[in-house]
């Protein structure tokens, strides 16, 4: 049976984390911003459903990666103060998946953005 009292509190502790992420994590700010002028400039142009999921999935993509790299960050540096090269390695390959999913966000962004944008500066 599902306990559904400690699902809510799941919950809680979820949201918790995603303010905490927005609140105190600069490049989560950077993020955030980013997806509002993405929004903006996607409601500007009138995407498609199509065209709206595989943004909404490249936002979400990306802040959770950067959820995945903060978290990791926090307990690395939990661990120990000291300069450890694996813990250093850690923390540069969480880093580069976020990377790896911004630099395809804005690939996306262009291949969804790009020809509307064209299409309208050619008007």
């Amino acid at each position: 049976m599902i306990n559904l009292p400690k699902v809510l509190r799941s919950f809680q502790f979820a949201g918790q984390g995603i303010i905490d992420l927005f609140r105190y994590e600069n490049n989560a700010k950077v993020h955030l911003l980013v997806a509002v002028v993405v929004v903006a400039l996607g409601s500007w142009l009138g995407l498609s459903a199509t065209e709206w999921a595989l943004i909404c999935t490249q936002v979400g993509l990306v802040w959770a990666a950067e959820g995945f790299n903060t978290a990791l960050e926090k307990l690395c540096n939990r661990v120990t103060t000291q300069h450890d090269p694996l813990i250093k390695a850690a923390k540069d390959l969480s880093a580069a998946a976020v990377l790896i999913l911004g630099i395809t966000a804005v690939v996306v962004g262009l291949l969804i953005f790009g020809p509307k944008l064209i299409l309208m500066y050619n008007e």
